[in-house]
């Protein structure tokens, strides 16, 4: 952390792969790129190489302060608080052309920032775009309902926006958990306060700015670089703001949910950590399945909240599914983010990796068997070998917590009912994955797994039109679809006696 006095707030970047850029290092606040309140920066460093790449501007509790009255006054009396909902929607298809337009842009800083493959990053940027446009088609669909009683009474609904929404969002998918968060916030007509997560600031500035360029009123939308305990924690127990969501570890979600409740009771929604099963039956396609249990575990270089780490397979097909995984694990392209043909990139710090590091020694340690990986890959930046354990037994901390990363504990299964027995055995609750020919088995187990979403003969195939969240520890509330909509209205009901 340091002084902004030598920190501007836009600078030229030349990226890796050649792309060159004006990148914003000021605060958005009120419609302005801004230097903070107190006068401090902290640094950006590049996962791949370990090396800091520049500093942004950080957000304190007087900033959140200052952005809040901006998004207070933006909706109660600045031209948003007047605008149509079909201009609100063209507003959000209007950014989302934008995003399309800079698509090379934002998916290098994505690859540089967060250390995620090129390739994985053209495709977040990609359902960016979806999620914004769906969600601008959405605006003018929000409705309430005429309620008959009786015949002396004429009683409707109306579903109003909240008004101030703070939003935190996690570093693993920075871009695409902003388009989560923004477009349902902004088609219900509500004004955001947004921090991004300290480790990957870039791409949400860039992001602000097209929300300047495609004409969004001042104090609409505010984004914010900052930490989690200094300007997270003000978001989250500010007074004037009535809605917070966060997206990222179950523990701080604990944290989030309290500072709502000590504040004003602000509405919450909670998108947390997960240990998710993966279940092959016998009768699955073994080549096709291995497949998917490969993009479960290793997209994002495993950093995703509904992973696949637990994989569970029937006895009698154990062995063979052991082998054709490690096999392809080990054709995994892992490296350098910029080439097209990695799959794998770097972990997104040197915490992360350590700390996943420290899970793979755990592993070992608890008896576990490391069938591929366990090593890091390279000399230099964060990356981690695709690792599989085998011999896992359910008391191992390994098929129990979250390790966030590429490791993948695969254990045995009997039956139906033991698969769904060991796939329920977990507090959290986001997302699961069943794989094989029959369908009265994917149904039944689909019914009984106790998750938010279960995938059959897939994985990790997310879509905006589709409701997103957890059961248990794994949240609160829905992201995406129709069902988001919800997190960000509150129904007013207005009854007129006609008698």
């Amino acid at each position: 952390m340091s002084s902004t006095a030598s920190v501007p707030l836009f600078q030229k970047f030349k990226l890796p792969n050649g792309v060159e850029y004006e990148q914003p290092l000021g605060l958005f606040i009120n419609g302005e790129f801004v230097t903070g309140k107190e006068g401090k920066a902290f640094e950006v460093i590049n996962p791949s190489t370990g090396n800091v790449v520049g500093k942004v501007h950080e957000a304190t509790a007087a900033d959140v302060d200052i952005a809040v009255d901006a998004a207070e006054t933006a909706f109660y009396d600045g031209p948003w608080s007047k605008m149509s909902s079909a201009d609100r929607g063209h507003l959000l298809l209007k950014l989302a052309d934008l995003f399309e337009e800079n698509l090379t842009i934002l998916a290098s800083i994505e690859a540089f920032d967060n250390g995620k493959a090129i390739q994985l990053a053209k495709g977040d940027i990609g359902a960016c775009i979806g999620c914004l446009r769906y969600y601008g088609g959405w605006a003018d669909k929000i409705h309430g309902k005429v309620i008959e009683t009786n015949s002396e009474s004429f009683n409707f609904t109306k579903q109003e926006p909240i008004g101030v929404c703070g939003q935190i969002i996690p570093w693993n998918f920075p871009l695409l958990m902003w388009a989560w968060k923004i477009g349902p916030a902004i088609a219900c007509g509500n004004t955001v306060v947004l921090k991004t997560a300290e480790q990957t600031p870039l791409g949400g500035l860039f992001a602000a700015k097209l929300c300047k360029e495609a004409g969004f009123p001042p104090g609409v939308i505010n984004i914010l670089s900052g930490f989690g305990r200094t300007a997270g924690a003000a978001i989250a127990s500010h007074m004037k703001i009535h809605k917070v969501a966060f997206t990222g570890s179950t523990l701080v979600g604990r944290q989030i949910m309290k500072a709502a409740a000590e504040s004003n009771l602000k509405k919450v929604t909670l998108e947390l950590g997960g240990k998710s099963p993966n279940i092959v039956f016998e009768d699955a396609d073994i080549d096709r399945a291995v497949e998917w249990i490969n993009f479960g575990i290793y997209y994002n270089a495993g950093q995703c909240c509904c992973a696949g780490s637990r994989v569970y397979v029937q006895e009698s097909i154990y062995d063979k599914v052991i082998e054709a995984f490690k096999k392809r694990a080990q054709t995994n392209v892992v490296g350098n983010p910029f080439d097209e043909a990695t799959f794998q990139g770097a972990q997104v710090s040197e915490a992360q990796y350590n700390r996943i590091m420290s899970y793979v020694e755990l592993g070992k340690k608890e008896g576990a068997t490391v069938e591929v990986g366990g090593e890091r890959h390279g000399t230099e930046g964060y990356f981690i070998k695709p690792t599989v354990f085998s011999n896992v037994t359910e008391d191992m901390r390994i098929m129990k917590e979250e390790i966030f990363g590429p490791v993948c504990a695969i254990a045995k299964f009997k039956d139906v009912e033991d698969a769904i027995r060991k796939g329920n055995s977990t507090t959290y609750g986001l997302a699961s994955a069943v794989h094989t020919g029959s369908l009265s088995t994917a149904m039944e187990v689909a019914n009984r797994l106790r998750a938010g979403t279960v995938w059959v003969n897939s994985y990790n195939t997310l879509h905006w039109a589709l409701p997103f969240g957890g059961y248990g520890e794994s949240g609160i509330g829905r992201e995406l679809g129709k069902e988001a909509l919800r997190n960000y209205t509150q129904v007013k009901t207005v009854s007129i006696n006609l008698s």
